[in-house]
């Protein structure tokens, strides 16, 4: 029988029925994003002001751009008006008893370092400086344009009268041609045993081409308003009487070359020596031995010993940074000059 008062246990029996979820609120879905500028208002506006701020960004760099490359270039011309005069002689006359040096130093020629206007300048301010003893060019030279060591020999020659101060030089590796005729003018040359001096001559060098140019089938044409006025050109062939007149002039300007020699060297110079005019060189010791050269010694051998003053002071004028630039934009100029004037005749 059952007990209408027993009930289960808590806990246990049957589970009750779930009770039945809500339904999610419809939601509608959502709108594409809209990236398009122009579907904004005042997009054309904005799109101007872009455009105008980058056109003034652009200004004003292309400005700024404008203004360092003048600035640039003033600078530049600054510091080669700067160089330039730092170039000048200095105007302190040093009083202290010392040895003045100008080197001379490479081939001689009228558009290198070694050129008669610096050589000459240099000397006179190391003849007129009170304190210098006497002037040593020390030279190192294979030679170079006669005219140009003729002024340079003269020049030595006037200045060492009007001051009253010895000339010596002193030879490193080579004093040859043309530098021997500068040192020819000095009272004394001193020479390493192993130094090349001399080549007492003269040369006019050149190449002719026109055996080439006719098995290549070239044609040389040359118009001249004068028969002689292609003389030595290279691509011409040399007449016989072109030639003797070239060499005319090679032997006179031997000859004011060996007179200078002889009148420089004196008694000392063994003229009667088989081919001392001839173009040959010798050692510095066979130098001596021919009266080309008076002793071995050095620059400090002849400021110790010679002159009496052991200081040294270099006077040799070199060109300096501003100069060459100055000369390579005048050759640019210069160049396009050329260019523009090719078209018309000129008399060479």
């Amino acid at each position: 029988m059952s007990d209408p008062d027993r009930r289960e246990p808590a806990g246990f029996g049957p589970d009750p029925l779930p009770t039945p979820a809500a339904p999610a609120p419809f939601t509608a879905p959502a709108s594409p994003v809209n990236n398009d500028p122009t579907s904004k208002p005042g997009w054309e506006r904005a799109t101007l002001e872009k455009l105008a701020f980058a056109a003034i960004k652009e200004q004003r760099a292309a400005r700024r751009w404008k203004t360092f490359v003048r600035l640039a270039w003033l600078a530049f011309f600054v510091a080669l008006v700067w160089l330039g005069l730092s170039r000048a002689p200095s105007t302190t006359v040093n009083t202290t008893p010392h040895t003045a040096v100008v080197e001379i130093e490479g081939a001689i020629a009228g558009d290198s370092d070694v050129s008669a206007e610096h050589i000459v300048a240099a000397m006179r301010s190391a003849f007129e400086d009170a304190g210098s003893k006497g002037v040593v060019l020390l030279i190192n030279s294979p030679g170079g344009s006669p005219v140009q060591a003729g002024i340079i020999h003269d020049e030595i020659k006037r200045l060492r009268a009007k001051h009253n101060k010895p000339v010596y030089v002193v030879v490193e590796e080579s004093c040859a041609s043309a530098a021997y005729y500068i040192a020819a003018a000095a009272d004394e040359i001193f020479v390493d045993k192993a130094s090349l001096v001399g080549s007492i001559g003269v040369l006019m060098d050149g190449f002719g081409f026109t055996g080439t140019m006719e098995k290549l089938g070239v044609e040389r044409r040359l118009m001249t308003s004068g028969e002689n006025k292609g003389f030595l050109d290279p691509f011409s062939p040399v007449s016989e009487a072109q030639r003797a007149h070239a060499q005319q002039m090679l032997d006179q300007i031997h000859a004011q070359f060996i007179d200078v020699v002889k009148k420089g060297r004196g008694d000392r110079l063994k003229a009667d020596t088989p081919g001392l005019f001839s173009g040959l060189f010798w050692t510095g010791q066979q130098a001596v031995e021919l009266g080309l050269a008076d002793k071995l010694g050095s620059v400090e051998f002849v400021a110790r010993d010679v002159l009496k003053a052991e200081e040294i002071i270099d006077y040799t004028r070199r060109e300096n940074v501003a100069e060459r630039l100055a000369k390579r934009f005048g050759a640019a100029a210069g160049a396009a000059t050329v260019r523009a004037l090719q078209s018309t005749p000129a008399v060479r």
